[in-house]
């Protein structure tokens, strides 16, 4: 890909980004609603939950990011490579 389709295909990249983190934000709240029967995951300096929770709670979170952020970001390549005839990650 050229500099400048690199340089046009970054604004959908941070979009998709700050997209993908508001969706798997939803997402997960949602999940560890009907796993743990609690509003709210536990943090790390949470001294009331066990260091197992606490690590699955983040280990949810992040494959759920990563989920997300990985369907957004083909979902906008693919909407570039049909604007511009350019895959943006070649």
């Amino acid at each position: 890909m050229s500099k400048g389709a690199q340089l046009a295909y970054r604004p959908i990249g941070l979009i998709g980004g700050v997209l993908a983190g508001m969706v798997s934000g939803a997402v997960f709240k949602q999940v560890w609603k009907r796993v743990a029967n609690e509003d709210d995951a536990p943090s790390a300096l949470q001294s009331e939950y066990r260091m197992r929770e606490v690590v699955l709670a983040a280990a949810i979170q992040g494959a759920i990011f990563a989920a997300t952020k990985a369907a957004i970001d083909r979902a906008g390549a693919r909407g570039f490579t049909k604007l511009t005839g350019s895959w943006p990650g070649d």
